[in-house]
């Protein structure tokens, strides 16, 4: 369990780092057009400064969150630089060619995704057999689930879940211009659980049992990780909550 805790916190530091040098990047970019040695328009340039750098956390994370953290890593760098060169003037590429190549990604992201998952189901994976993937994309699901891992996505959209399993090990919540509202207060774990969160422009709420000791391993960029639950007597079950937060919220009670 040691070692576990350990190789943890030497992932969430490379990320940590990763996105440390952004932050310079970014100030040494600030710096320099304030200087006037070059012209940035912040309303144009920003946002897709902030979107490679999320695409290189997630990249950084890919090897524990499998092929799907890569392939959405390298789509955010792509857009990203693609945009960032468009309001540069470097290219020439129009809105209406650029909006459908981000849902064209988007669903290649998705295709990944199930694909991993078809794969575990026909390998007669465990973890594949006790998981829930729920997808809300312009519209908002509401249900329980007994199942032991979550795989949970909101795109412009909503999801409300309520876990009851009584051996809990995880999983994935994604939440991107829409909102997750997990109740785990049911719930319960034997050991350690992991729950990778990644908010952008949206936010995640969880809700744990009271008997549950929650280590926070978040990088927040421009938006906020809260944690407001009581310290348990022991901490034999612990839930690690581990992710990006871009513009958006992650929020931890009982």
């Amino acid at each position: 369990m040691r070692m576990r805790n350990r190789r943890y916190r030497q992932r969430n530091t490379a990320t940590q780092m990763l996105v440390g040098a952004g932050v310079i990047l970014a100030g040494f970019l600030f710096l320099i057009d304030n200087l006037g040695w070059i012209d940035l328009d912040m309303r144009v340039h920003f946002w897709p400064f902030i979107l490679m750098l999320v695409g290189a956390s997630t990249l950084a994370q890919a090897p524990r969150r499998g092929s799907g953290a890569a392939v959405a890593g390298i789509f955010m760098i792509g857009f990203g630089a693609v945009s960032l060169l468009k309001g540069l003037g470097l290219i020439y590429i129009s809105w209406q060619t650029l909006f459908p190549i981000g849902i064209i990604g988007l669903g290649l992201m998705m295709v990944f995704r199930a694909h991993k998952r078809s794969q575990q189901a026909a390998a007669g994976s465990e973890e594949a057999n006790g998981l829930v993937d729920d997808t809300a994309i312009f519209s908002r699901s509401e249900g329980a689930t007994g199942e032991r891992v979550l795989d949970q996505t909101a795109i412009f959209g909503g999801v409300h879940c309520k876990v009851t399993t009584q051996d809990f090990r995880g999983g994935d919540l994604t939440s991107v211009m829409g909102g997750i509202d997990l109740d785990m207060r049911t719930a319960s774990m034997n050991g350690v659980a992991v729950l990778n969160v990644f908010a952008l422009m949206g936010g995640i709420s969880i809700k744990v049992p009271t008997d549950w000791t929650v280590e926070l391993e978040g990088t927040p960029i421009l938006g906020g990780f809260e944690e407001k639950t009581m310290q348990p007597k022991d901490a034999s079950k612990r839930l690690v909550v581990r992710g990006t937060a871009v513009m958006g919220g992650v929020d931890i009670r009982n």
